[in-house]
């Protein structure tokens, strides 16, 4: 028991490391208010929240998955691609550590930059709570399943980013696979198949 915890504490130690690394940049800064203008915007404006007349942020939830795949692979695509490009990834294989200890303190930092990134975007169901009554069940619920699907990017970010030693490389396949599995799941293309399935089954 002693054991796992002291495995789990050096975890976080290289969790925090990161964070510490990514926010020595004014890249981290950058992407992070980039992400939250972006999410205003298409809300507040793209979306036409006034106009509608309705107390809810399913917009949000809506724009969220595609903003998080550039988000995600913005996040990851330096955390192992930088390590084989300077040489110090055979400096982590040869620590005492295992190696998992590696990959679940980096995953944890990009969640705890994605949990982040997400707690800009509260001003949305904040502001809309000052002007109506809102609902505040499917906001949590929708938040909910916004970080499990922005994890999901992050470990295909991180996946790409172990492969390569290029940074925009890692971040452009990144986004490639993440846009691709995106888009087989949108309701275009499955509503596109199912009518497709219906015809051929007539």
């Amino acid at each position: 028991m002693q054991h796992n915890a002291t495995s789990f504490r050096l975890c976080w130690t290289i969790a925090a490391k990161e964070l510490g690394l990514v926010f020595s940049s004014p890249l981290a800064y950058l992407f992070l208010l980039i992400f939250g203008g972006v999410a205003l915007f298409t809300f507040f404006w793209a979306e036409a929240f006034f106009a509608r007349n309705i107390a809810d942020i399913r917009p949000l939830f809506e724009w969220l998955p595609v903003l998080m795949i550039f988000l995600s692979s913005a996040f990851t695509m330096r955390l192992w691609s930088d390590e084989r490009r300077t040489g110090t990834l055979e400096f982590v294989y040869t620590q005492p550590l295992g190696l998992w200890q590696f990959v679940l303190g980096k995953f944890i930092a990009c969640v705890l930059l994605l949990l982040l990134a997400l707690a800009i975007t509260l001003v949305v169901p904040l502001s809309v709570s000052f002007l109506a009554e809102l609902d505040w069940g499917p906001v949590w619920s929708g938040y909910l399943a916004t970080v499990l699907l922005g994890s999901v990017y992050l470990s295909i970010g991180l996946f790409v980013s172990a492969r390569t030693d290029n940074p925009i490389i890692s971040f452009m396949l990144a986004t490639c696979i993440c846009v691709l599995l995106y888009v087989i799941g949108s309701e275009g293309l499955t509503g596109f198949l199912a009518t497709r399935l219906r015809k051929l089954c007539a």
